[in-house]
């Protein structure tokens, strides 16, 4: 009998390159990758063609500290500081990347946060 999270971590790499094989980042419209573990979540720009981060926010960063990374709420915030960081990169637009996780929970607060907050994607 396989490892259960083993197996369930093997399927979400599956389907994070399936995404992977049509969404890719630009300078004019860098891509917006997401990452959540059981504990943190984050957010990521990145430029594929120049292979750099343009911003980044995370739920480990000290302004977070006080509540826990692992909730809906955690997500919202690190969905408006990485717009905020993105505009001050002078960033509008983005491709979303899932990364293989399901678009619910904490990576839909994150992206509905991020696109109220003034990103398009």
């Amino acid at each position: 009998m396989a490892n259960i999270s083993k197996t369930r971590r093997d399927s979400r790499l599956r389907r994070h390159r399936r995404v992977r094989k049509k969404v890719h980042g630009t300078a004019a419209r860098p891509r917006l990758a997401v990452h959540r573990t059981n504990k943190h979540f984050s957010m990521q720009l990145i430029d594929d063609d120049r292979g750099h981060t343009v911003a980044a926010a995370s739920s480990v960063e000290v302004d977070m500290r006080s509540t826990s990374g692992a909730t809906v709420d955690a997500a919202t915030k690190v969905g408006e500081m990485i717009a905020q960081r993105a505009k001050a990169a002078g960033v509008t637009a983005v491709v979303f990347d899932r990364g293989g996780y399901r678009y619910h929970g904490r990576v839909a607060a994150a992206a509905k946060a991020a696109r109220e907050a003034g990103l398009e994607f």
